[in-house]
């Protein structure tokens, strides 16, 4: 174990035991609650304790808790929602409102090249089979022609 002085005997200490003294429980006894006015500085109140101390100091009005604040009816959140979806439903009935006048458009301009084709079309047609049936420029009249020496006599 611990050498000591007494030459390879086991060291031998006191032990000292330390008890702990209860204390008396305190007697709750009412203090004194003195008025204070507003804006004056508030008088000294002094406490007798059952073991005969005297407690000296200002009296404290209780704390009061802070008002609660009423909740609305219906969160926040909710109300973020509920625009948030009338919103997105504007948005795509204006979108099928775009889609629809888009494909209205695209109808209308394809009726009217149509329209322009068949016009354009017929209007080349006339000028082309009426070519044949036209008598303007030089007329060329074939008769009896004599061929006598290797001369037209006409």
């Amino acid at each position: 174990m611990y050498p000591d002085h007494t030459h390879g005997a086991p060291a031998q200490r006191a032990v000292q035991l330390h008890q702990s003294t209860p204390l008396p429980p305190a007697v709750a006894m009412p203090t004194p609650v003195v008025p204070v006015q507003p804006g004056t500085i508030p008088a000294v109140a002094s406490v007798v304790l059952p073991d005969g101390r005297v407690v000296t100091g200002y009296a404290v009005a209780p704390a009061q808790p802070a008002p609660v604040t009423a909740k609305p009816a219906v969160s926040r959140a909710a109300v973020n929602v509920a625009l948030g979806g009338v919103g997105f439903l504007a948005v795509c009935g204006g979108l099928i409102l775009l889609t629809s006048f888009i494909a209205a458009l695209t109808a209308f301009i394809t009726q009217l090249i149509t329209l322009a084709a068949v016009i354009f079309g017929g209007w080349i047609a006339v000028q082309v089979f009426s070519a044949s049936g036209h008598h303007g420029g030089t007329t060329v009249n074939i008769r009896k022609a004599v061929f006598k020496r290797n001369h037209f006599h006409g």
